[in-house]
């Protein structure tokens, strides 16, 4: 309400009780003015009745609910379903135009105030999260994989001769088609073993741009976060090297955001070469559902071509969303959170490392990955890989989610490319081993739960299939015997180790 509301309500109730409704909501206003003045994050958490008439009072804005709007057109922000609106909070126009998806819409002031908001705070975050010197982002209503596309196809009318992209290879499928999908043929650069790590074969991207001639290589596509005994590239002198060729760089950041150490060699990589941008997942470091994504740089009018080379306009689902998210988190509470989790890696290290000893096994020596620990599963590799994808199947059915299982020897083809050794970015990676990561959210209770969980799986891979034990005479006795036969009866149907991931 404005002044003559409340000096209206005076007439109705007392005049005190009102002014301090009015004082009330003042409280409200005063956090929104801040917000649309200084663009960032606040630093305390916002309770969800001002979130909510915040939202409501940029939803009112919009074309779709003027009160006397009359929508003649094709696109009027029409919804047949009062719970569909709800759930957006009536912002339907959703954000860009045709030919800019950081446009502004003329039927939709609230909305395109939204987007705008969304990417300054966003921008805040990546900048408190460790790279300083971005200096611009947006949104994008895609996963990771798609808006790598978006910078690649950006970069085709940059350089309209080159057909190549030099990529260390790390085995997820969507970091490989991103590069398929947009037209060009990814050049796989190996790993090399050092200890136990896989990192950057920094020779045989020079020799390959080289062998291939710069003015022919699209860009590098590094990577941040990563499966260990893969650690993060090395940013920094593939940054250099890109700035020496004149070669673009594009980096996959995945869910490195989370992550002190990604957010450095990022920082560390603009600062001594070449990173053109950078990308991260919404539902990854902000814990918000699966569909958007983080274009960021350090180069406004770069980012500003990507944004227009997105067709059409966009959903403002993964927007408001991670806007919700960061108001109510606050920078202090989302700073918490990374804290936590790193506190929590050292914990898993810990826990994995001790549960490792107790089977004969070793916890990884990977200390350049911040987020992903591996165990290794030698004494598995006489069973076979059947053996090690069914401790997979396993845990899965022990409802146990995002821990992988890696046996040797596996050969899978992506859109043409045989990559041998999948899943361990490596043809001959020596042995096959277990991932688990501590990524933003994870609690204490979590990590507990899997090492119980998992101690119990390899002590009874170590005995017969249960199924065997029942053929023999011996049925179960107790509820949880027989729920654990259940499981295992059902885990030896065999689930993909890359399906539960």
């Amino acid at each position: 309400m404005n002044g003559d509301s409340f000096s209206a309500g005076e007439q109705i109730v007392s005049p005190a009780y009102i002014r301090q409704g009015r004082e009330a909501r003042r409280g409200h206003e005063q956090l929104i003015r801040v917000l649309l003045e200084k663009g960032k994050c606040p630093q305390d958490a916002w309770d969800e009745s001002t979130i909510e008439l915040f939202l409501h009072e940029l939803a009112v804005m919009d074309s779709n609910n003027f009160l006397g709007n009359c929508g003649v057109g094709e696109r009027e922000g029409r919804v047949a379903c009062g719970m569909v609106s709800r759930r957006h909070y009536r912002l339907i126009h959703g954000i860009g135009r045709s030919g800019d998806i950081s446009a502004v819409q003329p039927k939709a002031a609230g909305s395109s105030l939204l987007n705008k908001l969304t990417n300054s705070v966003v921008l805040d975050i990546l900048r408190t999260a460790g790279v300083r010197t971005a200096t611009s982002c947006f949104v994008v209503p895609m996963a990771t994989g798609m808006s790598l596309t978006l910078c690649f196809l950006t970069l085709r009318h940059k350089r309209p001769k080159a057909k190549y992209i030099l990529w260390p290879r790390i085995d997820q499928k969507s970091c490989f088609k991103s590069m398929i999908t947009a037209g060009f043929e990814p050049v796989v650069i190996e790993n090399v073993l050092e200890g136990d790590e896989l990192r950057t074969d920094l020779n045989a991207v020079k020799s390959r741009i080289l062998e291939l001639g710069a003015e022919n290589i699209l860009c590098v596509h590094s990577t941040t976060s990563c499966f260990a005994p893969r650690v993060p590239d090395r940013l920094e002198e593939l940054a250099e090297i890109c700035a020496k060729y004149d070669i673009p760089h594009i980096v996959n950041n995945a869910y490195g955001v989370q992550s002190s150490k990604c957010m450095h060699l990022i920082q560390q990589g603009a600062r001594r070469g070449r990173i053109d941008a950078f990308v991260q997942s919404l539902d990854k470091n902000f814990m918000v559902p699966v569909g958007g994504a983080v274009v960021a740089g350090f180069d406004d009018s770069f980012l500003e071509e990507i944004s227009k080379m997105y067709p059409g306009r966009a959903s403002a689902s993964p927007s408001l969303d991670v806007l919700i998210t960061l108001l109510s988190l606050g920078a202090s509470g989302y700073k918490n959170l990374l804290t936590e989790r790193k506190e929590l890696f050292a914990y898993l290290a810990n826990e994995l490392k001790t549960l490792a000893a107790k089977h004969n096994e070793r916890l990884l020596d990977t200390p350049h990955n911040p987020i992903s620990l591996a165990m290794s599963l030698k004494n598995m590799n006489d069973k076979g890989a059947s053996a090690i994808t069914q401790l997979g199947s396993m845990l899965f059915t022990r409802q146990v989610s995002g821990a992988r299982v890696v046996p040797l020897g596996t050969s899978q083809t992506v859109s043409g490319h045989v990559f041998k050794g999948f899943m361990s970015h490596s043809n001959d990676y020596p042995c096959a081993y277990l991932n688990a990561a501590s990524a933003i959210g994870i609690k204490k209770q979590d990590i507990d739960l899997f090492i119980k969980r998992l101690d119990k799986c390899l002590r009874q891979c170590r005995k017969e299939k249960p199924v065997e034990v029942v053929a023999s005479g011996a049925p179960p006795t107790t509820d949880e015997d027989i729920t654990e036969l259940t499981k295992d009866l059902t885990a030896s149907l065999h689930v993909e180790a890359e399906d539960l991931d």
